[in-house]
């Protein structure tokens, strides 16, 4: 068995970060990425309970992984999350603790999320006008996800803003928002819009690149942003500096892919392990879980399973021609869907 951090899978990426879905339900219908009417949700009796996602966390941390995200769907949904936050603040090995949210339910959980042991959280904003961001998540929830992030920073958490740009959406707000970061004391991250899961009415057209970020920040300030060294070469964010001197970054995941460092693996809340947001399939440890498997067993099946990995599915899409279609059509997701982008954690 190997020593914890030394998990490496067959392109030498180590088993360093989880990322453990707590629901697959969402508050919100972003068009990007739950574009549809209806869905299949999971069963709520598959749906891991808070001593089974301790005691999951707690082997792939034995296992060499270090930092753990919460996500969803979303995962302020989840009842009691702080619970589970303090459950995860105190297993042996975890240096990091984060979660992902739209915000629309976080301000009356911020400053006990902080206190229950979470250490930074990012909410996604893709848009400061309310019309637009009724019109792109189909909810009239803005001034909540704003009063949200207000409670985040009073309450002392770390924050960070995620915007997926959409050509003909929200690309003209890249000033505003960094503006708003600044004001916010946050950084914000642009995220190209990606073929994946749910998206299943993406166009190569909508993606709004890291090279066109780059060239309107440079037309809008005078000077190109200054790449950063990065500080952890698995962080999916390219950072830069403006002219003025706020930093920001780009998650490149269409056009310039990050797979090479790639160190994420996702488990849903019903217990599948997925190697890559783009895997067609996973390994199901619900059912061991629940069978009593001991800690032996998780350990020499997450080192089997990740020395065996070669997943680099961004990579793969990028190489298709250049006007290629979405990943998957709804009748694939309504068959299964542990594929949608809100179950497994995006």
């Amino acid at each position: 068995m190997s020593p914890p951090g030394s998990v490496l899978d067959r392109r030498g990426r180590p088993l360093g970060t989880l990322r453990l879905s707590v629901t697959d339900r969402c508050n919100l219908r972003c068009t990007y990425c739950m574009p549809e009417r209806e869905y299949v949700w999971l069963p709520r009796e598959d749906l891991l309970n808070f001593e089974e996602l301790e005691q999951l966390t707690g082997h792939f941390l034995a296992a060499g992984a270090r930092r753990v995200r919460l996500t969803g769907g979303e995962p302020l949904l989840r009842r009691d999350l702080p619970d589970l936050v303090a459950r995860l603040a105190r297993l042996p090995g975890l240096e990091d603790l984060a979660l992902t949210t739209n915000g629309v339910l976080l301000a009356p959980l911020a400053a006990e999320l902080r206190a229950s042991g979470l250490r930074r959280i990012t909410v996604s904003l893709d848009t400061l006008d309310r019309a637009n961001f009724e019109r792109m998540t189909r909810r009239d929830e803005l001034p909540r996800v704003l009063e949200g992030i207000a409670a985040a920073r009073a309450a002392g958490l770390p924050l960070k803003l995620d915007t997926v740009l959409v050509r003909g959406a929200n690309e003209g707000e890249i000033a505003g928002l960094l503006d708003f970061a600044r004001a916010a004391g946050a950084e914000l991250r642009f995220i190209e819009y990606m073929d994946v899961g749910g998206a299943t009415r993406w166009d190569a057209g909508q993606v709004f690149s890291r090279r066109e970020v780059l060239q309107a920040l440079a037309e809008l300030d005078g000077a190109a942003p200054q790449p950063l060294a990065r500080a952890d070469a698995t962080a999916p964010a390219e950072r830069f500096r403006r002219a003025g001197g706020q930093e920001f970054g780009v998650i490149a995941s269409t056009t310039e892919p990050f797979c090479a460092a790639c160190d994420r693996s996702r488990v849903t809340a019903d217990g599948q392990w997925l190697l890559c947001l783009y895997a067609g399939g996973g390994t199901d440890l619900r059912a061991p879980l629940r069978e009593g498997r001991g800690r032996a067993w998780f350990l020499e099946t997450l080192e089997r399973v990740w020395n065996a990995r070669m997943d680099q599915g961004a990579v793969e899409r990028l190489r298709l021609r250049a006007d290629r279609g979405p990943l998957l059509q709804i009748g694939e997701l309504m068959a299964e869907p542990h594929r949608e982008m809100h179950t497994r954690g995006g």
